[in-house]
């Protein structure tokens, strides 16, 4: 018969069906009690932890929620950030940060396995931080947002100034005592945080809302926009190496100057902007020039104008006095032509008196067939010619037609050059009291009394009255042909 058999032998039988021994203090527990049990266990014993670890796998979920994984060379761990957190985080989270998370580890029954739940999150040490710099600089350097041919030129007097900055430091007063002394300008200040939570959101909502400023609305347009804040450590200035500062500043349609900090430091802020100041003082000395100087310079330039007209006519009256000392005396030049005159003088009396005597010895010569009994007698054959010769009509009545023609081309020519002629297509002619045609506008407001030719009559205008009067219509003037020729006398027939 077998013996007595003990707790191991009941529990490590083997059975078709679970039972429980007599004495067993371990009831079979559900998945979901087991799984609260280690919750609990984890949470009380680890409701305080501090992790350091390189972000992997980083998402932001629809409803705000953070998740992530923090990981070093031999382990991984899960994470989440509640929105709330989330919103409060001063920097932006992505892959490979090294970073240093509070909050309390549990467990999550859906899928078995525990992660840290962030209530804040830190980057582990200034290192880090400029690791994460230099990531997200060469990110948004890759996109072209630091491009220097993307930089405009600053306008040379801006009549408007913005300035994205704290509106109680120290900073705010310098720029505006700088821009004071140089050139006296508009300002706009948009208050902003410079620094902690949030001040990246407002700075970039600053700089987008001076862009969106419509030209000629009730808020004038800046020119030109200044961001600017004093020194601080690389965690005082991080606000300006945000990226949505940085892409702010890039799509700003007004040029911009950055004016972050001392001269030592530098953020992401200053490759996007068009310039770099290395202080807010030096920012307004690049805004705007020194009156005084533009005021001197100016002189200059007028001084320098009127000397530049006053030097040609200097020079021309040099030059002309030079030339007139080398041109002759006017007695030199005209003495050979005084001369030759004197010459064709003599010739000419001589010639006169040559002449003279020639003629009176022809005229002594043909003295005899000028004697009076001769010229009758050519007298008396040229009457008995003329007695003899007949006078035909055709030379009168050629002479006459030939007259006609002529008359009726001077006709049509009179005709085509009258200046009433176009009154018959819809022409106007402007003649004032006396007759006289006015041809422009400054003649007609010069007359008392105006007279308009239509092709039916004549009106009598007023320049300047709203009403017009008309004056009693008169025919108008025709061409007249001019008197008739007398016929042409009979051509001497001898």
């Amino acid at each position: 018969m077998p013996g007595p058999r003990s707790y191991d032998d009941e529990y490590n039988a083997g059975g078709l069906v679970a039972k429980e021994a007599s004495g067993d203090n371990a009831a079979a527990l559900s998945v979901s009690e087991i799984s609260a049990a280690l919750k609990r266990v984890v949470e009380d014993r680890f409701g305080f932890v501090r992790i350091r670890g390189e972000l992997s796998g980083v998402k932001r979920a629809a409803s705000g929620h953070l998740y992530l994984s923090m990981k070093d060379e031999n382990a991984r761990i899960d994470g989440v950030m509640w929105r709330g957190n989330a919103q409060r985080l001063s920097f932006l989270p992505e892959d490979g940060v090294e970073v240093i998370a509070t909050g309390k580890l549990t467990t999550y029954p859906g899928r078995s396995n525990y992660q840290i739940v962030i209530d804040r999150m830190e980057i582990a040490g200034e290192g880090a931080l400029l690791a994460l710099l230099a990531r997200t600089k060469a990110r948004l350097e890759a996109e072209g947002l630091f491009d220097p041919a993307r930089k405009r030129a600053l306008p040379f007097l801006p009549r408007v100034i913005g300035v994205v900055t704290s509106p109680t430091g120290a900073v705010i007063r310098d720029i505006l005592h700088r821009l004071a002394d140089r050139f006296p300008s508009h300002v706009l200040i948009w208050p902003v945080l410079v620094q902690g939570q949030g001040a990246a959101e407002q700075v970039a909502a600053a700089v987008r809302g001076f862009g969106a400023i419509a030209p000629g609305g009730p808020v004038p347009r800046p020119d030109l926009v200044i961001v600017a804040r004093g020194g601080g450590s690389i965690e005082d200035l991080w606000s300006f190496n945000e990226e949505v500062v940085v892409r702010a500043i890039a799509a700003c349609p007004i040029p911009i100057i950055s004016a972050v900090g001392h001269e030592t430091d530098t953020t992401l802020a200053d490759f996007a902007a068009d310039v770099r100041a290395p202080t807010p003082t030096a920012a307004a000395e690049m805004a705007v020039p020194v009156r005084e100087d533009l005021l001197a310079q100016l002189g200059e330039l007028a001084l320098r104008t009127r000397r530049a007209v006053v030097r040609p006519v200097k020079l021309g009256r040099e030059r002309l006095a030079v030339r007139a000392e080398r041109l002759p005396r006017p007695e030199a030049l005209l003495s050979a032509q005084a001369q030759r005159l004197d010459d064709l003088a003599e010739r000419l009396r001589r010639g006169l008196r040559d002449r003279t005597v020639v003629a009176r010895q022809a005229l002594q010569a043909d003295a005899a067939r000028l004697s009076a009994p001769l010229l009758l007698a050519r007298v008396e054959r040229a009457r008995d010619r003329l007695g003899a010769a007949r006078l035909t009509p055709a030379l009168v009545t050629q002479r006459i037609a030939a007259g006609q023609e002529r008359l009726q081309a001077l006709a049509r020519l009179a005709a085509s050059l009258n200046p009433d002629r176009v009154l018959e297509r819809g022409y106007v002619r402007v003649t004032a009291a006396d007759g006289r045609t006015v041809i422009s506008r400054a003649a007609a407001a010069g007359e008392a009394a105006l007279e308009l030719h239509f092709r039916d009559g004549v009106l009598a205008v007023t320049p300047g009255e709203a009403a017009l009067q008309p004056a009693a219509p008169r025919p108008r003037p025709v061409a007249k042909p001019g008197p008739k020729s007398s016929p042409p006398e009979q051509g001497k027939l001898l």
